[in-house]
């Protein structure tokens, strides 16, 4: 990664050809303006991991190349500050304590835009009381949360989470983002995105039905405009994220259901009862608009078509390629008002969209 020249040059070149090939891909579509959000050049990373390799008596930090090689990384300049900061500290740390390093696989950064911070050491060894005692001493001295994972163990020394803030529409909330559980990797452009599906959902009122609301990323700042929210998502994990981010931030017109996109078209057309619905009456939801953030194979033929039920369609896509494929359905009954480019992932081919569509 030192090879790399990290500037304003050379991101904005990879940018330009990023949205030259989306405006290809999507001509078909006679988009009239696509709004672009760039990244930061540097340290718009807020989590990472590296893989540890054992040379002789030391540690590195390394990542893996196309080629399968190990390569060592001493400094990483896409992380945030925080990380920048504590991998040297830590490493060295690490290095010094025959205790610490011995097995140690893998070391996970997850840090906040504040400079709060979250290290989780995995290894292939079981994890004793020396282990703790000298993981707390490192967790004190660096002022860090430190998760210690082995095969069937999650130690936690204090906390296994960071609070994450972001402003939306001129008001902070307030996020848990938890140890091994999906959050947006970069977190300006996380906050350029909760901004634009805010701002291009005003006016819609009525009530809103999230699918794949994970830790309720969008659901909070989205709750605004609308009467409820109905919000779904099968992780376990993220359903607790989301139910406790709900509370900090004092929001009392979001439901969660911890159920699949595809149970919960079910439920909505009656074709099967859920107990985890008992406390939700479906008939009392007055839907307007429909908000997906789907996986990287985008939206299954059957959620297309539910989407195309309401009014309203918020998309956020993190593979252009299955977001035309469903939008080509889509565009069937709906119109694109508006559509985004988000460059979450800087320096890479990847690109992550938002489009609005009313119904014609």
């Amino acid at each position: 990664m030192s090879d790399f020249v990290f500037d304003e040059f050379h991101y904005q070149s990879q940018l330009t050809l990023k949205i030259q090939k989306l405006k290809q891909d999507f001509a078909n579509f006679n988009i009239e303006n696509i709004e672009i959000f760039s990244s930061p050049i540097k340290h718009f990373r807020m989590r990472t991991e590296f893989r540890v390799w054992h040379k002789g008596d030391q540690l590195d930090y390394v990542m893996f190349g196309q080629d399968k090689k190990p390569y060592a990384v001493h400094e990483f300049p896409i992380g945030s500050i925080t990380i920048n900061e504590l991998m040297p500290k830590l490493i060295l740390q690490l290095n010094a304590d025959s205790d610490l390093k011995h097995k140690l696989y893998q070391i996970d950064f997850l840090t906040t835009q504040a400079g709060d911070a979250l290290v989780t050491l995995i290894y292939h060894k079981p994890l004793d009381e020396n282990w703790i005692a000298k993981a707390r001493a490192v967790k004190d001295q660096f002022n860090i949360n430190i998760v210690g994972r082995s095969k069937g163990q999650r130690i936690l020394l204090d906390k296994d989470y960071v609070i994450e803030t972001f402003t939306v529409d001129q008001q902070q909330f307030s996020y848990q983002q938890v140890d091994s559980s999906f959050t947006q990797p970069n977190a300006a452009i996380c906050q350029s995105m909760l901004n634009w599906a805010v701002n291009n959902s005003k006016g819609f009122n009525g009530d809103l039905l999230e699918l794949y609301c994970g830790n309720g990323n969008f659901t909070l700042p989205l709750s605004k405009n609308f009467e409820k929210v109905l919000a779904t998502e099968i992780s376990k994990n993220s359903v607790n994220s989301a139910l406790f981010n709900i509370e900090k931030n004092n929001i009392n017109n979001i439901h969660i259901a911890r159920m699949s996109s595809e149970e919960f078209v079910q439920a909505l057309d009656g074709v099967r009862e859920f107990f985890r619905l008992k406390d939700i009456q479906l008939q009392d939801y007055q839907f307007s608009t429909i908000f997906v953030d789907p996986p990287r194979a985008g939206l299954d033929d059957n959620t297309v078509s539910i989407t195309q039920r309401f009014d309203n369609i918020l998309y956020i896509s993190c593979n252009p390629e299955t977001l035309h494929k469903n939008l080509l359905k889509i565009t069937e009954t709906h119109k694109i008002q508006a559509f985004a480019a988000f460059d979450q992932f800087p320096y890479t081919h990847h690109l992550e969209c938002g489009v609005v569509l009313q119904r014609k």
